[in-house]
C-alpha cells in the first residue's frame, strides 16, 4: 500500500501534465525566469563562499571554540555546533546534509542529532540578504534585519527543543584535520555549488508548476479571497503565504512590489522560517535511511516561522 499510493499520485500528476501541457510550459518558463532573475544571481556567489569556508574548516574551528557555550545552551557538542553554523551560513538544506554526514560517520549520537533537527536547518545570508533584502525590498538593511531575526529564531528554537542533557550528547571532538589548500578548496567550492544550485532551481521550477496549475484552476485565487476576508491582510500577502507554504522561492517572488514595512518584513521572515514543503522534502530525502524521527524537523520549522516573524516585526519597528 505504501508504494501504490505514491505510484497512483505520480500517474495522476503525469495525466494532469499531459492534459494541461500548454499551461505547464508557461509555468516552467515562469520558474526559469524566477531562477534567472532572483535565485541564481543572489545565491551562487554566497553558495561558493559558504562552501569555501566549510572546506577551509572554518565552521569546525569555530564549533570547537563554541562547544562549551552550545553544550550549556542547546545540550549539543562542538560537532553539533558545527552543523548549526553550516545551516546558518550555507542555507537550506545544508544543515541537514551535514548532520546526515555526521550520523553516517558515527560522529554524532542519535539523541544529539534528534534535537539538532529542530534548529540546524536554516536559510543562509545569501538568500536573506541577496534575494529578499536586495532583490525583493531593494534594501540590504532589510536583508540584514531578516538574517538577524532568522538567527535569533534558530537559537531560540534550539533552547526550547534542547530537552534533557545525557552523557551521549557530550562526545569529544576528534583532532582537527589540516584544511585543504586554498586553490583546491576554491575549485571544489565552485564545483559543488553548481549541483546544489541546480537542485534548488529544480525544486523551484517543480513547485512553480504545481502552484501555477492551482492558480490556473482558480483554486489559489478563491482561497486567497477567503483567507483575506478572515485575516487583516491584502490579497498579495495572502497569495505569497500560500505560495511560500509550498515553495519558498515562489512565495518570496510573490512579495515583490510590497512596500518595506515591519509587517511585510515579518511576513518574509515567517516564510523563510517555514522554508516550504519543497525544502522539507529535500531535507527528508537526506534523512531517509538514518535512525532519526523527522517530527522534530517539522516542529522546528513551525517554531522558526513564528519566532522569526515576531523577531522581524520587533527589529523592523526599531530600525526601519
Amino acid at each position: 500500500m505504501k508504494r501504490k499510493l505514491p505510484i497512483f499520485a505520480a500517474l495522476c500528476a503525469l495525466f494532469v501534465l499531459i492534459t494541461a501541457s500548454p499551461r505547464v510550459i508557461v509555468c516552467v518558463s515562469a520558474g526559469l525566469r524566477l531562477c534567472g532573475e532572483l535565485i541564481v544571481p543572489s545565491l551562487f556567489p554566497f553558495f561558493v563562499l559558504s562552501l569555501l569556508l566549510g572546506k577551509l574548516d572554518f565552521p569546525e574551528a569555530l564549533g570547537r571554540r563554541l562547544s562549551p557555550l552550545t553544550e550549556r545552551l542547546f545540550h549539543v557538542s562542538g560537532k553539533g555546533a558545527t552543523a548549526l553554523l553550516i545551516g546558518l551560513t550555507g542555507g537550506y538544506p545544508m544543515g541537514v546534509a551535514y548532520l546526515a554526514q555526521l550520523l553516517e560517520r558515527d560522529e554524532l549520537s542519535g539523541g544529539e542529532a534528534q534535537r539538532l533537527l529542530g534548529f540546524c536547518n536554516n536559510s543562509g545570508p545569501a538568500f536573506l540578504v541577496g534575494a529578499i533584502g536586495a532583490g525583493v525590498f531593494g534594501s540590504v538593511k532589510a536583508g540584514l534585519l531578516l538574517y538577524g531575526s532568522h538567527v535569533l529564531a534558530a537559537l531560540s528554537a534550539g533552547i526550547l527543543l534542547r530537552g534533557g542533557k545525557t552523557q551521549e550528547n557530550t562526545r569529544a571532538l576528534p583532532p582537527a584535520a589540516p584544511p585543504a589548500p586554498f586553490s583546491r578548496a576554491l575549485s571544489e567550492a565552485v564545483r559543488d555549488a553548481v549541483p546544489a544550485l541546480l537542485s534548488v532551481c529544480g525544486f523551484v521550477i517543480l513547485f512553480t508548476v504545481f502552484t501555477g496549475l492551482l492558480e490556473a484552476n482558480g483554486f489559489l485565487e478563491l482561497l486567497s479571497k477567503i483567507l483575506s476576508g478572515l485575516f487583516p491582510l491584502g490579497l498579495q500577502p495572502i497569495r505569497a503565504l500560500l505560495l511560500g507554504f509550498w515553495e519558498l522561492g515562489s512565495g518570496v517572488g510573490a512579495l515583490r512590489g510590497l512596500p518595506l514595512s515591519p509587517g511585510n518584513l515579518a511576513l518574509a521572515a515567517g516564510l523563510v522560517g517555514w522554508g516550504g514543503i519543497s525544502v522539507l522534502f529535500q531535507s527528508l530525502a537526506l534523512l531517509a535511511d538514518l535512525p532519526v524521527k523527522t517530527g522534530q524537523l517539522v516542529l522546528g520549522r513551525v517554531l522558526s516561522a513564528g519566532l522569526g516573524a515576531a523577531f522581524a516585526w520587533c527589529l523592523g519597528s526599531l530600525f526601519l
